[in-house]
């Protein structure tokens, strides 16, 4: 049974919020709502996109709101999304070290799957978790998935928002928190996860210099 590494995807694997952000502002200007600033969308990105919306552009019809960002989103999600710097290289390590590799994310399965082959991770993982109708993070239950998915045994949950880690902790994991993604250095510290890194070398640090079993 391999240990598992479980990761979030936007933000902590892939720089994607640039593309998150203009597709969530592209659908709300088509329907008439101002667009939240960069604050704001710091403080949505992470939830469901019901709720994004609902909070974004309150007395609309959410439901119209998310099947919109659904069909335009897919179309622009690698526009400028890349790979944060050191993550193809971290990722084949681990999996050199008999580390399994899961990603737990919010998006759909699919679109998680599209993204990941648009910016070259997909051979690079061995399993992808996204909310399909599980509860959302920072819920477990998509971290659990991702873990059962590969048959392994949780060892870290890796996320730059404080739903990944409170997921994590909820899920039984050892909690590393990101700051190079959405939430800022002292956002993270309140949800007190047991690393809080600028960047993923420490982790390759910590996964890579004892061996696996």
């Amino acid at each position: 049974m391999k240990q598992t590494i479980v990761f979030d995807l936007d933000g902590t694997l892939v720089d994607s919020l640039a593309d998150i952000k203009a597709s969530f502002r592209h659908v709300l200007r088509q329907a008439g709502f101002p667009e939240p600033d960069d604050a704001a969308m710091s403080r949505l990105i992470g939830r469901p996109l019901a709720e994004m919306f609902r909070e974004a552009a309150p007395g609309a019809d959410e439901r119209e709101l998310v099947a919109a960002f659904r069909a335009y989103y897919p179309e622009h999600l690698a526009d400028h999304s890349r790979p944060y710097p050191g993550v193809p290289e971290l990722l084949a390590e681990l999996g050199r070290a008999g580390y399994a590799r899961a990603v737990a994310t919010t998006k759909k399965t699919p679109v998680a799957e599209k993204l990941l082959r648009a910016v070259g991770l997909a051979e690079l993982l061995d399993f992808v978790q996204g909310t399909d109708g599980l509860p959302p993070k920072p819920a477990p239950d998509v971290v659990l998935a991702a873990v059962a998915g590969v048959g392994g045994r949780g060892l870290w949950m890796v996320g730059d928002t404080v739903h990944d880690v409170g997921a994590g902790k909820a899920a039984g994991l050892a909690t590393y928190a990101v700051t190079w993604g959405n939430h800022d250095a002292a956002t993270l510290a309140q949800a007190r996860p047991d690393r809080l890194e600028p960047n993923l070398e420490p982790l390759a640090e910590l996964l890579l210099e004892r061996a696996v079993s």
